[in-house]
């Protein structure tokens, strides 16, 4: 195994920079993020995502199965560093710095399939979950709307566990998004947590739509709700109080897909 170069100190410049796109600045100042991990370093490898470098430590079990890798630049790490650029308790001894430059934005106007849109959607693990779900179930992407959580956050980047290489992702305003699709006369669905809005099962299935999801506390911006052509009501046949967002968005993909 041939390395660019060997880092050992913590106080290393490179490593320094490198932390700093743990933050939301740092991601835009540098045009970069960062990914930890096997599995997400694996899933970004085998979709020839735009990987400038990685940092490994000697001892990382896969080691083998980085040989052979061209056009980016192979880093050794001590342990301490792994450690230092860790987001998460025990540093997994791999990391992966990815372009932003060359992610290509998705123009509302283009997108067809089925999108799901997050309102102000804030936990991380709600956020992998409904994209890995949107994974699954064949959305064609997520849109992550204003007040939502960063897609390039460590701990979302974590939860998606690799999903956000299956199926297109964007950031921005939700409004441009719903106004595409109904300009298309595809349909638009709300969720809100009212008895009066539509039964989840009773809209039949769809080829192109978007589903929105609201803020955990608070559910749907309210100019949303207003711009949607239906909004769908899950049934609570118990004594919970409400559904888990995640849940929900599940139980409503799936019925809605065709």
């Amino acid at each position: 195994m041939e390395f660019t170069k060997v880092i050992k100190a913590t106080g290393n410049q490179q490593i320094k920079d490198l932390k700093k796109l743990h933050t939301t600045k740092g991601r835009k100042k540098a045009g970069r993020y960062l990914l930890e991990g096997w599995h997400l370093v694996k899933e970004a490898l085998a979709s020839q995502a735009d990987i400038t470098t990685i940092l490994v430590t000697a001892d990382f079990k896969h080691l083998a199965e980085l040989e052979g890798l061209s056009g980016i630049d192979l880093i050794e790490i001590s342990p301490e560093v792994a450690q230092s650029l860790s987001d998460a308790k025990s540093a997994q001894g791999i990391f992966a710095v990815l372009s932003l430059a060359k992610t290509v934005p998705v123009e509302p106007k283009t997108a067809r399939g089925a999108w799901l849109l997050l309102d102000g959607i804030q936990d991380p693990g709600n956020i992998g979950t409904m994209v890995r779900t949107a994974d699954a179930a064949g959305f064609s992407g997520v849109v992550f709307g204003t007040g939502s959580a960063d897609l390039y956050q460590p701990k979302v980047l974590r939860a998606m566990q690799g999903s956000q290489f299956h199926i297109k992702l964007a950031q921005g305003e939700l409004l441009p998004w719903i106004e595409a699709f109904q300009a298309k006369h595809y349909p638009v669905f709300g969720s809100e947590l009212n008895e009066a809005a539509r039964p989840y099962n009773q809209v039949g299935k769809h080829q192109d739509f978007a589903l929105i999801m609201g803020n955990e506390g608070n559910g749907m911006q309210k100019q949303h709700l207003e711009l949607t052509d239906l909004n769908l009501y899950i049934p609570i046949k118990g004594q919970a109080e409400s559904l888990n967002v995640a849940v929900a968005a599940g139980i409503l993909m799936f019925e809605l897909l065709a």
